[in-house]
């Protein structure tokens, strides 16, 4: 898959499409040519819906994985070869809905405090103070940080976007002290051994330890924090749009999904059960 795969850069990278989409697509268009070892110009629609039951059936793919490799291949077969009928009617697995568990602010402030190095506590919390993603957080530089307006800058966001976030006054002092003892030489805030971002599997380790050891059991990710951040606002009463902007959401029905582990609406709201009634008198049965 040689040329195919240096046509199939080229096509990514003339769209702009992010490091990791890129680093996806080609892992799932090799697995889907080793499966064959044939050139996925010589395979059909009947071979691509094979290959996508093998996932599901023997390799046991998830819906979602399974999305990834249609969206895949349907790049390949459109943008690189050409051939769109190959994959014009291919089925998208339906992605089961569930609720995020939430942390509600207690649990947050008792998770960060845990957390025994203060780099990996403070990623931690800059992700929860100011609504980012991880991927977010990393990237972060020291002149990023722009204590004068009281926002954070954030850079190559998801779909390439920049966007402001607000500085938490907190949190600046928190990142003031980090500075000064964790002494800082680079551009980065959140610096690796080898001057690169901290590696993302060295804090999701972090967080599972320190998850079992504060006892919650909620399902906790590293996405959590951004959940939290965007769940309290909504809680508070801050407006959807102004969340929206925050999170970096280019569509409202998406920052619309937290209206749903809300429960800011419920309390206005009576029970049937709660309310007196006046009980009727019944004739007795004869």
């Amino acid at each position: 898959m040689g040329v195919i795969r240096e046509r199939m850069i080229g096509e990514m990278e003339l769209r702009g499409m992010a490091e990791k989409t890129k680093k996806s697509y080609l892992v799932c268009c090799r697995v889907f040519v080793a499966h064959f070892m044939k050139s996925p110009e010589q395979l059909r629609a009947e071979e691509v819906k094979a290959f996508l039951l093998h996932l599901m059936r023997a390799r046991k793919v998830g819906p979602s994985t399974s999305r990834v490799y249609i969206a895949a291949l349907c790049f390949l077969y459109r943008h690189v070869l050409g051939i769109p009928g190959v994959v014009e009617y291919l089925p998208r697995p339906r992605i089961p809905k569930k609720l995020p568990d939430v942390l509600d602010r207690e649990e947050v402030m008792r998770l960060l405090g845990m957390v025994r190095r203060i780099m990996l506590r403070m990623i931690l919390t800059t992700t929860y103070a100011a609504g980012l993603r991880i991927s977010e957080a990393l990237r972060l530089e020291v002149k990023d940080i722009d204590s004068k307006r009281m926002v954070i800058h954030i850079r190559r966001a998801k779909n390439g976007k920049d966007r402001l976030v607000l500085l938490s006054p907190e949190l600046l002092a928190m990142l003031r002290r980090y500075w000064v003892e964790s002494r800082l030489q680079g551009p980065l805030l959140f610096p690796g051994r080898n001057g690169r971002p901290v590696h993302i599997d060295v804090i999701r380790r972090a967080l599972r330890a320190t998850v079992r050891e504060a006892g919650i059991k909620k399902r906790v990710t590293l996405h959590s924090f951004r959940h939290g951040f965007a769940t309290h606002l909504l809680e508070d009463g801050t407006n959807l749009r102004v969340i929206q902007a925050l999170l970096g959401h280019s569509n409202l029905e998406t920052t619309g999904h937290y209206t749903q582990v809300s429960t800011r609406n419920f309390k206005d709201v009576t029970s049937p059960l709660d309310r007196p009634t006046r009980r009727k008198n019944h004739p007795k049965d004869k």
